[in-house]
């Protein structure tokens, strides 16, 4: 990504995610849509935290996801049978990426699934 303004590369990133697992619909593009919006006003208060508003809006938006269409993104990584989501980690923090808790698996940096 080229682009300097680090709400266009974590709504890019997350925006990928969305779509390998399905969920780059009207829905889940207006969730986004609305994290990204309300993380504009977070970076304006504190623009050191800008690095980590990638992994913020991630976290909003399975949140909001939770609500309409459940896990996501689901893990695909570990054994465990039992349907589960991937969290991002670190919770605050640069560089985030989806890991399985379960499987203590790191499957993929955010906008990389």
């Amino acid at each position: 990504m080229t682009d300097d303004d680090p709400l266009i590369n974590a709504r890019a990133q997350v925006f990928h995610d969305l779509q390998a697992s399905g969920h780059a619909d009207p829905r889940g593009v207006s969730i986004l849509e609305d994290a990204v919006a309300e993380r504009r006003w977070w970076v304006a208060q504190w623009p050191e935290g800008a690095d980590y508003v990638a992994g913020q809006i991630a976290q909003d938006v399975q949140d909001a996801l939770m609500d309409s269409v459940g896990r996501w993104p689901r893990c695909k990584a570990c054994d465990d049978v039992e349907p589960h989501e991937l969290r991002i980690e670190p919770e605050l923090g640069p560089n985030p990426h989806w890991v399985c808790d379960r499987g203590g698996i790191d499957v993929a940096p955010l906008g990389e699934l």
